[in-house]
């Protein structure tokens, strides 16, 4: 093994190269990371094929091999959640749920406070939507309520934007935390439950925040305003984006469905310990409890009270559920590389001598892995990226710890909170928000790119304090 500043140096220069494909020349992650894991795998001696096991040397992977075991080790699991969550996220988009959220908690809060109820509803959405889609479908909602109040759609949508954002990178089944919790071997419903429980009071500063940020007033661009203009002044209705007749389902049906998954997941998490491993009620439990089986349990309830019981035929249904399909591939093929990309980190040595250099340096762990997923995320742009490059690289440091379940999750929470925030020009999600709400470049920076990281650095502070109250056992 070559030394540990030769394995620092090949490190840094393997993300350098990395940002470089991906920022500079535009290259596409997926590619880019495959490239840069066989780059770095040469540069730092890794065999060009398999070294089979002898006497008192055990089997060493060859470069290509070492990137399929970690393509295969992540997607093992993240895949298919990944395809299930997609599903269950575009049947509730297609049939006219938001609407009825937002409808809904609109009219419990009242008029004024519209802003509060679609961050409420915002949050509650996007757990199974993806942020860009999520964002989108509420748009025209954001732009009719500010129709009537009479104000830019920035002042209900920037909160909006932040919410949906701040779950989309801690909560699964998203990509990012599910891929992160896959390589660091976190317990998915422990990252659940934490996500969640950070995402309330984040919700709260979210609101608080961009009502600061709003003080002041943003000319709306020239595409935007037009927009806006055109736009009907008649509030929202649950029929609003449906076609055919279609009525949106209630917003305890689509609330019922979002939540439903979760519950079964704690269930696996929390209750299922309750009882003593082997019998009939922990088997059970567990196996509930295990993201793809209440994924399923959900879109399996989605098929029946959003589809079939609302007219929809087999085919409709068929239609819909593959149309999730495309977007996530490319979300789970990027996870993936990015697990190759750890992979090489851990079988070269490169992620023990980070470790090392930690432990020397006395940077706390939660610390480290904040900072470098943040810094990934500034730097190149993509959230599922960052999360899933720093839990490579964090991999073995936490390895040498030995964290028990809860604390791991919690480091990979942390990891996924860096890749909220600073989120700016070379991020797709600014481009959304900033075009959809009117907002220039440069008042894109003065308020989006704020506010992310105002929520990724409350979001790692909770998170750290979780990890500090909770005892390491």
């Amino acid at each position: 093994m070559l030394p540990l500043p030769a394995l620092i140096a090949i490190g840094v220069a393997g993300l350098a190269l990395l940002l470089l494909l991906i920022i500079r020349f535009k290259m596409q992650a997926f590619y880019a990371l495959i490239l840069v894991s066989i780059v770095v795998g040469l540069a730092a001696g890794l065999p060009m094929t398999t070294i089979p096991a002898t006497d008192g040397s055990p089997e060493q992977l060859g470069i290509i091999q070492a990137i399929i075991a970690g393509v295969g080790g992540t997607l093992g699991s993240v895949a298919v959640l990944v395809a299930l969550g997609s599903m269950l996220g575009k049947i509730i988009e297609l049939s006219g749920g938001a609407e009825s959220l937002a409808g809904r908690f609109t009219s419990w809060l009242g008029p004024k406070r519209v802003g509060i109820a679609l961050v409420i509803a915002a949050g509650i959405l996007a757990i199974p939507v993806f942020f860009d889609a999520g964002f989108i479908i509420l748009v025209p909602i954001i732009f009719a309520f500010a129709k009537v109040a009479g104000l830019n759609p920035i002042k209900f949508g920037l909160p909006v934007a932040g919410i949906m954002l701040a779950v989309h990178v801690a909560v699964p089944p998203h990509p990012g935390i599910v891929g992160g919790s896959t390589i660091l071997g976190a317990d998915i419903g422990w990252v659940t439950i934490f996500s969640l429980l950070v995402s309330i009071p984040l919700g709260a500063l979210a609101y608080v925040t961009a009502k600061a940020l709003n003080r002041r007033e943003y000319a709306m661009i020239e595409a935007t305003k037009e927009m806006f203009d055109n736009f009907g002044t008649d509030t929202p209705s649950a029929n609003a984006g449906l076609r055919d007749g279609e009525k949106a389902p209630s917003a305890f049906t689509v609330l019922g469905l979002i939540l439903l998954p979760l519950a079964l997941i704690m269930m696996g998490t929390a209750v299922a310990p309750i009882f003593e491993k082997g019998t009939f009620w922990n088997s059970f439990l567990s196996m509930v409890g295990q993201p793809i089986f209440a994924l399923m349990v959900a879109i399996a309830a989605a098929m029946f009270f959003l589809g079939v019981r609302r007219g929809w035929s087999a085919a409709k249904l068929g239609e819909v559920m593959e149309s999730a399909l495309p977007a996530a591939a490319v979300i789970i093929l990027v996870t993936g590389a990015g697990g190759a990309f750890g992979r090489i980190l851990t079988e070269t040595g490169i992620g023990g001598a980070v470790a090392e250099l930690l432990a020397g340096s006395g940077m706390p762990l939660m610390l480290a892995a904040f900072l470098i997923s943040l810094i990934m995320r500034a730097a190149q742009g993509s959230a599922t990226v960052a999360i899933t490059t720093t839990a490579g690289l964090m991999l073995p440091a936490v390895a040498v710890l030995g964290l028990d379940p809860i604390h791991v999750s919690l480091v990979a929470l942390a990891i996924g909170y860096g890749g909220l925030g600073l989120s700016h020009v070379n991020d797709s999600g600014f481009w959304v928000v900033t075009r959809y709400l009117g907002l220039s470049v440069k008042d894109g920076l003065r308020t989006w790119t704020p506010l992310t990281t105002v929520l990724g650095v409350a979001g790692f502070l909770l998170t750290w304090l979780i990890y500090g109250l909770i005892p390491v056992s």
